[in-house]
């Protein structure tokens, strides 16, 4: 089982030091910080990470699309979490290996130009009044619920 994490313009180093430490515990193979999301070093990454930054390997770029294009060439299945009209829920998703789980921005989400280069799209469904999580809660219960079965 292979993983890589795609985190496009996610901001908040709180959420980038979590969302390292759930990989590391869930093992993921690396972790690629797109746009202008928070990368090491940072001292709130490093406060929730607890270390887990020294031990996944991590890129940063620019460009997500890019990246999404070139895993998708080297046979990634490239699955975004994000709520669309044509997302898939999470619980009846059947994940195919090598995986690429991408994050997007805490209130934005994804641009086309990303979604229209994942191979799938699923979300996680809401039963309060609130549409969406955390994103790093949000990673927490995709990442388990994708590797459930490993």
């Amino acid at each position: 089982m292979k993983i890589v994490v795609v985190c496009h313009n996610i901001r908040s180093a709180f959420n980038i030091g979590s969302i390292f430490r759930t990989a590391d515990g869930a093992g993921v193979a690396k972790i690629i910080l797109g746009g202008y999301s928070a990368h090491p070093p940072h001292p709130k990454l490093e406060k929730v990470s607890l270390g887990a930054q020294n031990f996944i390997p991590y890129e940063r770029i620019w460009q997500t699309w890019r990246v999404i294009e070139n895993l998708k060439k080297n046979g990634y299945h490239i699955i975004a979490l994000e709520k669309t009209k044509k997302a898939k829920n999470i619980f009846s998703c059947n994940p195919k290996f090598p995986l690429a789980l991408v994050m997007g921005n805490e209130v934005r989400g994804f641009s086309k130009e990303i979604l229209k280069r994942c191979d799938e799209t699923i979300f996680i469904p809401m039963r309060g009044k609130k549409e969406s999580l955390n994103v790093s809660v949000a990673f927490g219960i995709a990442i388990y619920q994708i590797t459930k079965n490993y």
